[in-house]
């Protein structure tokens, strides 16, 4: 799947949006901002505990830095490197979808170890 400039800076904002609705605890607009999907999947509430619990390091970070673009099971994805509160370090890999109206929407999150491969 080709990502074009455009998409890749619409994706990147969509997901600093995300994160900072996380560091504000702005759960409804975290929510809004992921795919009919994981909206089907989920309650609001739901998937805003299922985030904490599983993916800790995304929704209080101290720091991300952004690495580039890869695909996952032939959906776009952002590749981070994500310090937690603690100083751990780890990749974190934002997948999207490309929705109907043109716009996108956060599909998943992964989080693996540095030496971890992405495929």
């Amino acid at each position: 799947m080709y990502i074009s400039e455009n998409d890749k800076i619409a994706i990147r904002q969509l997901i600093e949006k995300q994160l900072q609705a996380f560091q504000q605890k702005d759960e409804e607009t975290a929510f809004a901002l992921t795919s009919p999907v994981i909206q089907r999947k989920f309650q609001q509430r739901d998937f805003m505990n299922i985030l904490g619990k599983k993916y800790e390091a995304i929704i209080q970070h101290r720091s991300i830095m952004f690495q580039g673009f890869t695909l996952i099971n032939n959906y776009p994805a952002l590749v981070a490197m994500i310090m937690d509160r603690k100083g751990t370090l780890t990749q974190g890999v934002f997948v999207v979808q490309h929705q109907p109206d043109y716009s996108w929407r956060i599909h998943g999150y992964e989080l693996l170890s540095l030496d971890e491969k992405i495929i």
